[in-house]
């Protein structure tokens, strides 16, 4: 999943929020060494998220939508396209909400960013200057994302693919994510559920 997905299933626990925050950015298990248990709690939390994400098969669906031009890199497209879903999700956020959400997520992050990883600390000025999360709202912003992606593998096809692809599969995409996404918050709920 994305940043949006992983910032609001951490369900405003901040230690978990700014684990699943930053935990792409931390490697290995060894890796958690030094961090709080409620950060590592956060950053093993983003790593079953991505786990149960990556394995299930409307997750395939949205990928397969991608893969034709992009190949693998179709995955961490899904995960943006969840974002967009996840932002125009009626029963989760409105404009106001999605602000005051995004807001209390980089004031969170600012509060604990002794524990940022250097990576995620250059990052996250863009993050928050460009307001991420809540852009995401927008196609403009779920494109620029994914334009992101493309400089950062290299991808030759440029973005247009990933647009038309977009377009002309949106009611696929929205029905995946609204059956999927359900899931993953029961999934996320039960790990939580047993991880105390």
């Amino acid at each position: 999943m994305n940043f949006l997905a992983h910032a609001y299933l951490s369900f405003y626990d901040p230690p978990v929020l700014v684990g699943n925050m930053i935990a792409d950015f931390v490697k290995g298990k060894k890796s958690l060494v030094g961090y709080p248990e409620t950060i590592q709690a956060g950053i093993v939390l983003h790593r079953a998220i991505d786990g149960f994400t990556d394995r299930h098969p409307l997750t395939q669906q949205v990928r397969n939508v991608f893969r034709l031009h992009y190949g693998l890199y179709a995955a961490p497209f899904a995960d943006v396209i969840y974002d967009y879903f996840l932002a125009n999700d009626d029963h989760i956020f409105n404009e106001d909400s999605l602000q005051t959400f995004a807001r209390y997520t980089y004031e969170t992050l600012h509060a604990y960013r002794q524990w940022w990883p250097a990576d995620f600390h250059r990052m996250f000025r863009y993050m928050e200057t460009q307001n991420w999360l809540w852009n995401y709202r927008t196609e403009a912003g779920v494109f620029r994302s994914i334009e992101r992606l493309i400089r950062r593998f290299q991808l030759t096809q440029g973005i247009q693919p990933a647009i038309d692809d977009f377009h002309l599969h949106y009611d696929t995409l929205q029905a995946c994510y609204q059956q999927f996404f359900p899931a993953l918050q029961s999934f996320v709920k039960n790990f939580h559920t047993h991880q105390h």
